[in-house]
């Protein structure tokens, strides 16, 4: 929260639809939106990590998942695969003329090729003036379908992927949500501005 006043900027997610955190930070088998609390993290553990800024009345939304300590070789291919799905995957296919079909193909593909799952119930989305606008980015999709990108346009695209299935249970206290199986997910997550040659990634670290 101070990194963010720092910076002359406002924490998105404190007070949307009623949420009081900064950060939504999940861990392991919680796949997003689940509020910060105090606990052991362990050798092993993943953890995904969601903020959000206002600047200048324009909104940014992005994520990470990091390892603590020594992870297993499969929690380090699934971070890998989740990461690459949006750094090489999906920013491939970010530019005009290509949908948002396009992009969430070129997710799911990567990513069910390398054997993982891609959750269907959830989806990145247009960004701007609100944390939450139109279209919706699915990571999933057939090529040529969807919303066609245009230059000006800023997209949220956020892989989220299972190592089990893709199933997932959306958790009674409004917010959580986990896995079906209890396998680990791992969720990455860019602001992209759409430009007349491609696409420039707002969200850089």
């Amino acid at each position: 929260m101070e990194l963010i006043k720092q910076a002359k900027a406002k924490p998105a997610f404190v007070g949307y639809k009623g949420y009081q955190d900064a950060l939504c930070v999940s861990v392991n088998e919680e796949v997003v939106h689940c509020p910060p609390t105090r606990r052991v993290l362990k050798n092993g553990d993943i953890v995904s990590i969601d903020a959000g800024v206002i600047y200048k009345d324009m909104y940014s939304d992005c994520a990470v998942t990091v390892p603590v300590g020594e992870i297993s070789d499969e929690a380090k291919r699934l971070i890998q695969v989740t990461r690459d799905s949006l750094n090489h995957q999906a920013m491939a296919m970010i530019k005009p003329g290509n949908t948002t079909g396009d992009i969430g193909h070129a997710i799911q593909t990567y990513v069910e090729d390398a054997g993982f799952t891609i959750v269907r119930s959830l989806v990145g989305h247009g960004i701007g003036r609100n944390l939450h606008e139109e279209p919706s980015i699915p990571n999933f999709g057939e090529p040529g379908t969807g919303v066609r990108l245009e230059p000006g346009m800023a997209i949220a695209v956020e892989p989220m992927v299972n190592a089990g299935s893709g199933d997932v249970v959306f958790q009674d206290d409004g917010w959580r949500v986990v896995t079906a199986d209890g396998e680990m997910s791992a969720h990455f997550e860019h602001s992209f501005l759409i430009t007349e040659d491609g696409c420039e990634v707002l969200t850089e670290l």
